[in-house]
């Protein structure tokens, strides 16, 4: 039987915010090339997802925020403070935009691993969008799985150049979520909510520096949190040649990086939903290789050439609905895992110093 490699994407992310930073076009330009040249293009399907429901996205932002973002009435400051043109698409493309990462959430609990060509939202708070972000995508993924009884406890890996200040925020009191972010310190956001983990690194710290931060840190919180699902923030911004991050990472580093990371999501048999994140490089094209490498070492990492893969985890053996506003149904995980070891995790960092550049993914 043939595979099929279930990718998260929609058209709708291409929204026209004028001459920016933020390339809306990389989604589309990753989707063609993983179609014409990845070896596993004839195995892709692309999925599109429906807008997030109102149920879900109330279960972490604002009711008053939502309608005005709905009705078009942010006032200037909350227009400046996002950092984007406002647009009714703008607003669409971010409810898709969510419902993308549920929907990536579902796959990765039915396939191993489930990718999202989008997503990754983290400086959207409860009442307020900020630094290119309107709604935190990443946050109502894992409450809605939560909230449902598909997981107990999920842990966030925040690969971004920039600390996911909403996400900490959102999650900073919740023992059920442990939120690790690793990012260049002495850049935006100015005040960075403490994540139950920050590494802040200094100015263009190199792939060693960051590969051995990760190696040393990311091992040690799943065997003590004991997740049952794992998101990973997978942003392309680390790049040397960033036009707004100062960190210093090579392409091969940053390969390195995610296949770190799906190698520990196999190793300890958790299921990885995956978002791409920031990504602003000199030349676009660099971003777009970034992130087509995240794609296809996931898949490379899940799917391996030799597997003959149905699409279905053999333990995933009882549906349910999934947030109450999906037409397909989710999954049941097993029982928590006994993880190898009981130590604990690293160094907490300092926060709150100057930003440098644009506020951004």
């Amino acid at each position: 039987m043939p595979r099929r490699i279930r990718l998260v994407y929609s058209k709708d992310y291409a929204v026209d915010i004028g001459n920016h930073v933020f390339p809306t076009s990389k989604y589309n330009r990753i989707r063609e090339r993983l179609l014409k040249e990845s070896p596993f293009r004839n195995d892709i399907e692309i999925v599109t997802p429906d807008a997030a429901c109102e149920k879900d996205v109330l279960a972490v932002h604002e009711p008053a925020y939502l309608d005005k973002l709905k009705k078009g009435t942010l006032n200037k400051d909350e227009i400046l403070r996002l950092e984007l043109p406002y647009s009714r698409e703008l607003v669409r493309a971010s409810l898709i935009c969510c419902g993308g990462t549920i929907l990536a959430a579902r796959i990765a609990m039915e396939d191993k691993i489930g990718i999202h060509i989008g997503g990754g939202f983290h400086h959207a708070f409860p009442d307020h969008g900020e630094g290119f972000c309107v709604l935190n995508d990443i946050a109502i993924s894992i409450s809605c799985m939560i909230n449902n009884n598909i997981i107990k406890k999920a842990l966030i890996i925040d690969c971004d150049l920039h600390q996911g200040n909403g996400t900490a925020s959102i999650f900073t009191s919740r023992p059920d979520v442990f939120t690790f972010s690793i990012h260049q310190e002495n850049n935006y956001p100015f005040f960075k909510p403490r994540s139950t983990l920050d590494i802040g690194l200094h100015d263009r710290a190199s792939d060693k520096e960051y590969l051995k931060a990760l190696y040393e840190n990311v091992p040690k919180i799943i065997s003590s949190f004991k997740p049952e699902f794992l998101l990973y923030v997978a942003g392309a911004d680390p790049y040397k040649e960033d036009r707004i991050g100062g960190l210093a990472l090579t392409k091969e580093g940053l390969r390195k990086r995610d296949v770190f990371i799906y190698s520990q999501a196999k190793s300890y048999s958790l299921p990885v939903a995956v978002v791409l994140a920031g990504g602003y490089a000199i030349n676009e094209e660099d971003t777009v290789d970034i992130h087509y490498n995240t794609v296809v070492s996931g898949l490379s990492e899940f799917y391996p050439p030799s597997q003959n893969t149905t699409g279905v985890s053999p333990w995933m053996n009882a549906t349910r609905c999934f947030g109450g506003c999906h037409a397909e149904a989710g999954r049941r995980i097993p029982p928590p895992l006994d993880l190898r070891s009981k130590s604990g995790g690293g160094k907490e960092r300092d926060h709150g110093r100057k930003p440098v550049g644009f506020h951004a993914n």
